[in-house]
C-alpha cells in the first residue's frame, strides 16, 4: 500500500508536471548506397532525399530509451503498446505508434523509429535513423531531473556516439550526406510547463511564466544551433501543445468540471510565440539551413475541442482506467482497465493521445509544412 501511495505521489508530481563485423557493414553500405526508392505515402519534391529521421526530446517521441533506467517516466509494461506491433509493450508512451514512427513510416524509410538504446537495435538501423528522446526530458535541466529522464545533454552524447558507429558503417562520406539531408526532430516543453513551472512553486517565485517561457524558448534556440554545429541543416522545432486541455491536467487544477486550464494553455502560447521567433532568426542567420516552428497546439486543440468531426467519441478523458489520472505506473494491466475501442479516444492515458490521434495530426502537420522542410 505505501508503495502504491508512493508510486501514486511521484506520479501526480510527474504529470504536473550488437555490434555488427565489418564484412556486414560493408555489404549493408553498398546496398544503402545503391537503394534510393521507397514506398512512403508521402511524395516528396524532385531531387530531394530524407534518408532518416533523428529525433530527440520527451515522451511523446520516446521509443524505449527510458526502459533501463531508475525512473516513473517509463512504460515497458502492458497495456502501452497494445496495439503496436504484436502487441509489445516498447517504452512508447502510447497505445500504438507515436508521431515519429508514422512520420518515418509516411516517407518510406521504415514502420517505425527505434530507440537508439534500444538492446535490439540492429546496425541496418542506423542509417534510417533512431529517437534518442527520454520520457520526462525538458529544455530546462531542472524538468529532467524532476522525473529521472535523460537530459537532452545526454541525449546529445548520445548522438555522437551514433555518428561514430555510423561511420564506421558507411563511411564518413555517406555520414555526412545523412547527416545534412535527415530531417532532425524536436519535441520538448510539455513537461517544462506542467512538472516544473506549475508544479513546483521555489521555481515561480525565480521566475514568472514569461521569464521562465524565455528560458524554454532560449535553451530551445541553443539546442538547435548545436545540432546545427553537428552538420544538422532540416531542423524541426515543435511547439507545445494545449496542456491545460489534457485529461490529467483538466483533473488536477480545473476544478470540479475539469475544464481546460487557462494559465497552463497560456503558458504554452507564450512558449510558442517565443520560440516562432527565435526559429525565424535561426533560419535568417544559420547559411544553408532549413529551421522550421512546427505548431502543434491547434492540431491538437482540434481534435480535443471538435472531436466528432474526426470521429471520436471521447476527448477529455484517457483510455486507460478512469482515464482522469493514469499514467505510466498508474496505467497497468493490474489496476486499470482499458476500454475496448482505443480509436474512440484522442488520448491513450491521462498525458499522451492514442496512436490514432497521432497518425491525423501527423498528416495534418506534413500537408501544412512539408515543403517548407525543402525550399
Amino acid at each position: 500500500m505505501e508503495r502504491h501511495r508512493s508510486v501514486h505521489h511521484h506520479i501526480i508530481s510527474y504529470l504536473f508536471l550488437s555490434s555488427s563485423s565489418i564484412f556486414f557493414g560493408f555489404i549493408f553500405a553498398l546496398v544503402l548506397l545503391f537503394t534510393t526508392t521507397t514506398n512512403g505515402l508521402v511524395k516528396l519534391p524532385e531531387n530531394i532525399t530524407v534518408p532518416a529521421v533523428i529525433v530527440f526530446g520527451d515522451s511523446i517521441v520516446d521509443a524505449g530509451n527510458n526502459d533501463d533506467i531508475i525512473t516513473e517516466a517509463r512504460c515497458d509494461y502492458p497495456p502501452y503498446g497494445i496495439d503496436f506491433d504484436g502487441g509489445v509493450p516498447t517504452g512508447r508512451f502510447s497505445n500504438g505508434k507515436v508521431p515519429t514512427d508514422i512520420l518515418s513510416e509516411e516517407l518510406g524509410l521504415k514502420p517505425s523509429l527505434p530507440a537508439y538504446k534500444d538492446p535490439n537495435l540492429k546496425p541496418e538501423d542506423l542509417p534510417t535513423g533512431v529517437t534518442f528522446a527520454s520520457g520526462g526530458a525538458g529544455y530546462v535541466p531542472l524538468t529532467t531531473k524532476i522525473a529521472g529522464g535523460i537530459p537532452l545533454s545526454q541525449q546529445l552524447k548520445y548522438y555522437e556516439d551514433y555518428i561514430e558507429k555510423l561511420k564506421m558503417m558507411v563511411g564518413e562520406e555517406r555520414t555526412n550526406f545523412i547527416i545534412q539531408n535527415s530531417l532532425f526532430v524536436v519535441i520538448c516543453g510539455s513537461n517544462d510547463i506542467a512538472n516544473d513551472f506549475f508544479a513546483l512553486p521555489p521555481v515561480q517565485l525565480k521566475y514568472n511564466v514569461d521569464s521562465f517561457t524565455a528560458l524554454m524558448a532560449d535553451n530551445a534556440r541553443a539546442f538547435a544551433m548545436t545540432l546545427y554545429g553537428y552538420g544538422a541543416r532540416r531542423i524541426l522545432l515543435f511547439g507545445a501543445p494545449p496542456i491545460g486541455c489534457v485529461p490529467s491536467q483538466r483533473t488536477v487544477a480545473g476544478g470540479p468540471e475539469r475544464n481546460c486550464v487557462v494559465r497552463f494553455n497560456d503558458a504554452s502560447q507564450l512558449f510558442n510565440t517565443k520560440l516562432s521567433a527565435n526559429v525565424d532568426v535561426l533560419s535568417r542567420t544559420l547559411p544553408d539551413a532549413k529551421v522550421v516552428y512546427i505548431d502543434i497546439y491547434y492540431p491538437l486543440l482540434e481534435l480535443i475541442v471538435n472531436p466528432q468531426e474526426y470521429g471520436f467519441k471521447v476527448s477529455n478523458k484517457g483510455c486507460c482506467g478512469t482515464g482522469l489520472i493514469e499514467v505510466t505506473a498508474l496505467c497497468n494491466n493490474y489496476t486499470a482497465a482499458v476500454c475496448p475501442r482505443r480509436s474512440d479516444y484522442v488520448f491513450w492515458d491521462s498525458f499522451h493521445p492514442t496512436e490514432r490521434a497521432y497518425r491525423i495530426i501527423v498528416v495534418k502537420l506534413l500537408d501544412k509544412y512539408l515543403n517548407r522542410f525543402f525550399f
